[in-house]
């Protein structure tokens, strides 16, 4: 999906200058313990899934909202592994932005992973051992937390 309206109609307020918003990321696995990664468009690297609320969403269903939207693939969420501050983001055309995130662990149930909108390059599933070296860096926070197992969410102190 691209940049919801909500935000769309900001912009014509505010330009580029920068906003906050509310974001969810999911580290999905499958029974084979991979993680499922896509290749944005806006930077061409590989990173979880992740999105952006619309009013009013749910952190939960807008995290399976977003698998299903630029992955294909259905899943379950598993917990909530960390709740997060982004540093600011500059887009490829000026704009700013800063996100809550919430990142989810959740597991694979179906579909054929593939790209399902238009930002994203590419989808693939990669062991944790052999992660893409153009991993964006807030990607690799999310799996690192993500992926120790732990009952517990990881909060910035």
């Amino acid at each position: 999906m691209p940049v919801p309206e909500f935000v769309t109609a900001l912009r014509g307020h505010v330009g580029t200058a920068p906003l906050w918003l509310s974001g969810v990321s999911v580290v999905v696995r499958d029974a084979d313990g991979r993680v499922l990664l896509t290749r944005r468009v806006d930077n061409g690297k590989w990173a979880v899934v992740s999105g952006i609320l619309e009013p009013g969403e749910e952190p939960g269903p807008a995290a399976l909202r977003e698998v299903r939207e630029e992955t294909g693939v259905d899943a379950e969420l598993v917990r909530i592994t960390s709740v997060d501050v982004t540093d600011p983001i500059t887009y490829p055309n000026g704009d700013v932005a800063q996100y809550l995130d919430v990142c989810f662990l959740a597991r694979y149930l179906i579909g054929e992973a593939s790209v399902s909108d238009d930002e994203n390059h590419d989808v693939a599933w990669f062991f944790p051992d052999a992660l893409p070296p153009d991993l964006t860096p807030s990607s690799r926070l999310r799996l690192d937390k993500a992926l120790q197992d732990e009952p517990e969410a990881w909060f910035r102190r």
